[in-house]
């Protein structure tokens, strides 16, 4: 079994005559935080959303190294969302606005406008 995912065993902390006994949570696996993607997306794609998947990106690691593993995982997840909801928003935009400029380009042509001048 790898060393970070080994149950541990308790830990004795002595301090000033005065015995302290902490048992450490049993290691789990960091969620996947999602940083690049959101990154990519905010530049590529859908700034607003991406800038949403950029913040909650950003609480995963935080979250999970205070031992906040619910908190790092619903960070998580939500940052997966709106890195997603980025990327398909931001593809269906580039798709629309491309088709939009093409028939635009089309119709200028057939009107006979000078396209060099623009």
């Amino acid at each position: 079994m790898p060393p970070h995912l080994a149950v541990r065993a308790p830990l004795r902390i002595y301090v000033a005559n005065q015995t302290l006994s902490l048992m450490n949570q049993t290691a789990s696996a960091r969620p996947k935080n999602w940083l690049v993607e959101s990154i990519l997306v905010t530049l590529f794609c859908c700034l607003p959303l991406g800038i949403v998947g950029i913040i909650n990106a950003a609480k995963v690691n935080g979250a999970f190294d205070s031992g906040d593993i619910a908190g790092a995982t619903k960070a998580s997840e939500d940052a997966k969302k709106w890195t997603k909801m980025g990327f398909i928003i931001g593809i269906i935009l580039n798709v629309v606005g491309g088709i939009a400029y093409f028939f635009m380009m089309k119709s200028a042509m057939e009107a006979g406008m000078d396209m060099q001048n623009y």
